[in-house]
């Protein structure tokens, strides 16, 4: 196993509560433990449920985080709330991210991350009978978002809907690479796929606008600060290329939530994807003024915001109201 499984010493919610202590403050169930994956990876899983005294969870959502993030830092706040309003949450840090295996932020194929995923989520309907029959919801980050609508198209009729907050479903024109710095890459990323040499900006000050929370940020311990490696680039722009030419043909019901002013994923590019899908249910959320992180770096407000328009979204899917 790799050596960043070592559990952080410190909590984004930035006191010395412990973990279980916290969970039980949010009155949630929170548990953590490894996953291996059908091709022998170890990969760190949490769950995030109502607490026992609440009644049963009326839905599953199964959470996906984006590129260099994990799942037990910040993304962890919007898991607790939704368990907090009745929902069954779970997620794993995918290969080469957080806690699990694999070369740090080096992602040689996304398909086999969604395999990874697949096999997780039957785990875990296969271990709760209880859960046979509830409603199954997606959810995903950026990236996140992109592994979720590829989740959809190998299980078409296997979730009841998707979440997806400011998703990489294509590289805007506006972000991607000409094509001789394409071509470059391509040639070089044959040779060196773990390379870290990507020329990019710092993504953390493009995604969070309130200053007070991007030292939170940054002090995530499982953070990726380095470079994109090449592999991981040329691997999310053949995904991105493909979901690009595929936006027509997704039929799952869906809310996507974007800001206006991200710069990381293009707002434009979930209009296409609200008016090129074939789903009859289909929901766009622009929020004016927002940038890339609108569960975490954003005002307060703004949160509260996003969170109601997401759960919101998935009570009229499952039945039953707000339960903070």
């Amino acid at each position: 196993m790799s050596d960043h499984n070592l559990s952080p010493e410190i909590n984004f919610w930035g006191d010395d509560t412990p973990e279980q202590d916290y969970f039980n403050l949010k009155g949630i169930v929170g548990s953590k433990s490894y996953f291996k994956s059908p091709r022998g990876l170890n990969l760190f899983t949490r769950s995030w449920l109502p607490s026992s005294s609440s009644p049963p969870p009326r839905g599953l959502i199964f959470m996906v985080h984006g590129y260099g993030n994990d799942i037990s830092w910040t993304f962890q706040s919007t898991s607790i709330f939704l368990a907090q309003n009745g929902f069954a949450c779970f997620a794993l840090d995918i290969e080469g991210h957080g806690r699990s295996d694999g070369v740090r932020a080096y992602v040689p194929s996304v398909d086999l991350v969604v395999a990874d995923i697949v096999s997780f989520i039957d785990t875990v309907k296969k271990k709760n009978p209880n859960y046979r029959n509830l409603p199954r919801f997606l959810f995903g980050e950026s990236m996140g978002g992109a592994i979720s609508l590829l989740i959809h198209f190998a299980d078409p009729l296997g979730f009841s809907g998707a979440v997806l907050v400011a998703p990489m479903c294509k590289i805007s024109d506006k972000v991607r690479p000409k094509w001789p710095i394409d071509q470059f890459l391509i040639t070089i990323s044959r040779f060196a796929p773990t390379w870290a040499i990507v020329p990019t900006e710092d993504l953390l000050e493009k995604c969070i606008k309130v200053e007070e929370k991007k030292p939170i940020a940054r002090r995530n311990p499982m953070r990726y600060r380095e470079k994109p490696r090449l592999g991981t680039v040329m691997e999310l722009l053949r995904v991105t290329d493909y979901l690009g030419k595929k936006l027509k043909d997704v039929s799952i019901p869906f809310i996507v939530l974007h800001g206006s002013v991200d710069v990381v994923t293009d707002p434009e590019v979930s209009r296409e994807l609200y008016e090129e899908a074939k789903s009859g249910d289909k929901t766009l959320k622009i929020y004016e003024g927002m940038m890339h992180s609108m569960l975490f770096g954003e005002t307060d407000e703004n949160i509260e915001i996003v969170r109601g328009d997401i759960v919101g979204w998935l009570n009229d899917r499952c039945g039953g109201g707000d339960r903070t």
